[in-house]
């Protein structure tokens, strides 16, 4: 089994927080594409089955692992038990499909589905508020881990956690029990050079999504104080190769850390406008290109 594998989030063919993106298409035309193009494995989507042996009879006939699972969780309104309680089916899908990350997305007062301008985000005010959430947040990843996944938590447009400030707060507080998920895209969109933040934070990644941005794109957004779901619609996120993110550089860094762990390919796009075979299939092989660059 090779260290880095290279799978991809279903989000290229329908988004589920916009469902009128590829909403017809069905997930078996996902897998078998993304099979023919060569990935190793999928992420989850709302188009799965929600219990374990479900998902593992829906990957099997594709010969394709299960990489993980986004989890909308409200720690910072819940307490841990209550959280515990809610993702303890989660975490067992994916353990039982052989995922050993769980993507941890925070979506308590999030605005990153509704047409809500980013810079309206939540924010924890004071540092009694950073703590008390990040107390919980190692708790809770403590949990996950004593039963095989590992939370990966994901700094995301919209929520508490976006900017590379945030993220090293995050980081400076919990324990090490709470991995970090790195996702390209998310961090230049956030106000980050992406290259510093993989840097400064590697020892705590255990999962990345390789995201390309347009960064002209990014200016608009910024400009005229975009909601996520115009970045989206507008074209600020592509798959890598076809935007302004160096991941030749991103990937030196990981190889230099010796990551093991996959690498996804996200982009939200609207497959109108970007057919998911094609950019799945540009993503895949920039990706491959650039490993085998690097792995000899």
């Amino acid at each position: 089994m090779p260290a880095i594998r290279i799978g991809i989030n279903p989000i290229s063919w329908s988004n589920d927080d916009l469902p009128s993106l590829g909403g017809e298409t069905p997930l078996s035309t996902a897998l078998s594409e993304g099979k023919e193009i060569g990935y190793e494995g999928f992420e989850l989507n709302g188009k799965f089955p929600k219990d374990a042996k479900g998902v593992g009879d829906v990957l099997r006939p594709y010969d394709l692992a299960l990489v993980s699972g986004w989890y909308s969780s409200r720690l910072a309104r819940r307490s841990v038990a209550e959280e515990i309680d809610a993702i303890g089916s989660h975490v067992e899908l994916l353990a039982k499909n052989g995922a050993t990350v769980l993507v941890y997305g925070e979506v308590a007062d999030s605005i990153q589905g509704q047409h809500i301008p980013l810079v309206e985000r939540p924010r924890f005010h004071t540092e009694q508020a950073w703590q008390e959430y990040a107390d919980k947040l190692t708790e809770l990843a403590r949990f996950t881990l004593s039963q095989g996944v590992r939370l990966a938590y994901h700094h995301h447009m919209g929520a508490y956690v976006e900017s590379p400030a945030d993220i090293d707060k995050l980081m400076a507080l919990t324990g090490s029990e709470v991995g970090l998920l790195f996702d390209s895209g998310h961090c230049y969109m956030g106000g980050g050079e992406p290259l510093q933040v993989l840097r400064k934070h590697i020892e705590r990644i255990c999962h990345v999504h390789f995201k390309d941005v347009r960064k002209p794109v990014v200016q608009l957004a910024r400009n005229h104080l975009w909601s996520f779901p115009d970045c989206i619609i507008n074209g600020t996120f592509t798959v890598p190769g076809d935007g302004d993110i160096d991941f030749g550089a991103l990937l030196d860094v990981l190889l230099a850390a010796d990551y093991h762990g996959w690498l996804v390919v996200e982009a939200e796009q609207d497959p109108a406008v970007a057919p998911s075979y094609v950019y799945a299939k540009k993503g895949f092989d920039t990706l491959r290109a650039l490993l085998d660059e690097r792995i000899k």
